[in-house]
């Protein structure tokens, strides 16, 4: 089945308006994340999707954990799959992918795979799994862009998840900009700004 999602029109027209898919973290729906659009450029096309997979405490996961912590990578790759599969119907030339917590998991394991298919992805408070690490293709991400952010007092995923994850990407070609924030598990408000004002300068 395809994925639900919500969407926004441009606020201003251009002659090429970019797109912005938003992937909400588990537990959660395509709500979430979609709240946050004003806050965006008026230029972009938004999408927020649903994952395709009930959560047993309620709302919607990409994908189940092991109880090592682990990715079910059957789950993982269905997601991935979709997700490319929604981004291949959009009419656009220029792409980003925002994700939170476990949608930025699933925005890595996108860009990081399958490269050329977006201009960036915004990665809050997640990782890239190194349980796929084989899969990414680090030396042919040059026109990618990576903004990365975490909260140091970040009690779900902590913050050397992130700091693992920005020296894998130094190995790579993509240029990244890595931030830390004195919060938890969370997109504040100083956070939300330095997103928006690097998506815009990529516009």
């Amino acid at each position: 089945m395809p994925l639900h999602f919500l969407s926004s029109a441009p606020q201003q027209q251009v002659s090429e308006n970019p797109t912005l898919i938003m992937l909400h973290g588990r537990g959660s729906d395509e709500h979430d994340l979609f709240g946050l659009k004003e806050h965006f450029d008026p230029r972009l096309t938004i999408y927020s999707l649903r994952a395709p997979n009930q959560f047993e405490w309620g709302g919607y996961t990409w994908f189940d954990l092991h109880e090592d912590g682990s990715v079910d990578e059957e789950s993982f790759f269905n997601s991935t799959s979709k997700i490319i599969t929604f981004i291949n119907t959009l009419q656009t030339k220029k792409l980003f992918l925002l994700g939170f917590s476990m949608g930025a998991i699933m925005s890595y394991s996108i860009a990081l795979t399958h490269p050329n298919i977006c201009k960036g992805i915004s990665a809050l408070s997640g990782f890239a799994p190194l349980q796929i690490e084989n899969k990414y293709r680090l030396q042919e991400l040059q026109d990618l862009h990576i903004f990365i952010s975490h909260g140091i007092q970040d009690p779900i995923i902590p913050v050397s998840s992130a700091r693992k994850t920005k020296e894998l990407l130094a190995r790579s070609n993509a240029l990244v900009s890595y931030n830390e924030y004195d919060m938890a598990h969370q997109i504040n408000d100083v956070c939300l700004h330095d997103v928006n004002v690097w998506m815009q300068n990529l516009i």
